[in-house]
């Protein structure tokens, strides 16, 4: 149902580097790149993700309770996509591991966080065997 969700950003420019790496560490890579919007992601695949100055000409500002969910393969794309966040000017909003208690059918999500530069909170996640 999704098609893509946009955040906004001051520094359109210098925060597409970050998305960048983390595009092409998902495997996809820009899908439309203007001067005021950049979306990252396939036109076939699942939703994708762009940054865009505000329409309005106002300050981007950070949505309270707001976040965007990457959907990793597994573990190790977690634990990558988390390292290509703040090895691109990233912050950490919380290490990679498991969350919460697993499901009946003994599966937990495994997940990290971690904001842009703009302060967009974002997270990769996958579900994962509590005991794996």
């Amino acid at each position: 149902m999704i098609g893509y969700v946009t955040l906004g950003t001051n520094d359109l420019q210098g925060n597409a580097p970050f998305y960048d790496a983390i595009a092409k560490e998902m495997g996809v890579g820009r899908m439309m790149d203007f001067d005021s919007f950049i979306a990252w992601g396939a036109w076939d695949g699942p939703a994708g993700v762009a940054l865009t100055k505000p329409y309005d000409g106002n300050a981007a500002t950070v949505g309270n309770g707001a976040m965007v969910a990457l959907q990793a393969k597994d573990k190790d794309q977690v634990h990558r996509l988390h390292e290509i966040a703040l090895a691109n000017g990233g912050t950490d909003e919380g290490a990679p591991g498991p969350r919460g208690e697993a499901d009946e059918n003994g599966m937990v999500f495994y997940a990290s966080y971690f904001r842009d530069r703009d302060g967009n909170k974002l997270n990769a996640f996958c579900m994962v065997q509590a005991d794996g």
